[in-house]
């Protein structure tokens, strides 16, 4: 057990060593994470079938009226660039990822928010989802991303529209996505019933339940 534990130590403090030898702040990288240049494809169940035509996005719970947007209305909005660190809770970071999507804040512009509510709880397909709390959902930066790294979204990195929420572990940042409810209490998603961390922070290590 202990030259177990010390190799994956030695993992560890190798993976910090090359950042730094590239010029890289080790302090990036959250505890207990790795950084590697791969995309790793980390996904429960099937990879959906999407028919762009039949594809729509909704906003209900705790807003005036519900709003539901189709393929071509989310293409029509403005968009914006991201670069940002995202960490799995698998325990592997990747940096500098490159993002083109549609601002939460300006989603978020076109709500009528009941002032009740606290928290969102973001929906894909084959009802995966995710609970995050509003003031994190409408961080600067965070999106409904369509493009990664100049391209499309490939359906394995959850094509056509993906929430990016790099501050948190990140299947927080849901892949598939088709809608957000918006709550007045905290509520488990998917993930959170099935042993994940209610928040979900890489820098406090709350990947689990308990953590």
């Amino acid at each position: 057990m202990k030259r177990r534990y010390d190799s994956a130590m030695s993992f560890f403090t190798r993976n910090r060593d090359e950042l730094i030898a590239k010029g890289i702040d080790p302090e990036r990288v959250p505890p207990g994470q790795y950084v590697t240049e791969r995309f790793p494809v980390l996904h429960a169940g099937v990879v959906p079938e999407v028919d762009l035509a039949a594809w729509d996005f909704t906003i209900d719970g705790l807003v005036g009226d519900e709003k539901r947007w189709s393929w071509d209305d989310v293409r029509a909005m403005p968009t914006e660039r991201l670069t940002a660190d995202i960490h799995c809770v698998t325990k592997w970071s990747k940096l500098d990822t490159e993002w083109e999507g549609v601002p939460m804040a300006h989603i978020w512009e076109q709500l009528d928010v009941d002032d009740a509510a606290t928290h969102a709880l973001v929906g894909a397909y084959h009802g995966f989802s995710a609970n995050i709390p509003i003031q994190d959902l409408l961080q600067p930066g965070n999106m409904l991303a369509h493009t990664y790294g100049g391209e499309p979204l490939e359906l394995d990195h959850g094509y056509p529209l993906r929430l990016v929420i790099p501050h948190l572990y990140f299947w927080k940042s849901v892949k598939w996505v088709r809608s957000i409810s918006l709550l007045d209490h905290d509520e488990p998603g998917f993930w959170e019933r099935n042993g994940y961390h209610m928040y979900g922070d890489p820098f406090k290590e709350q990947r689990y339940w308990g953590s």
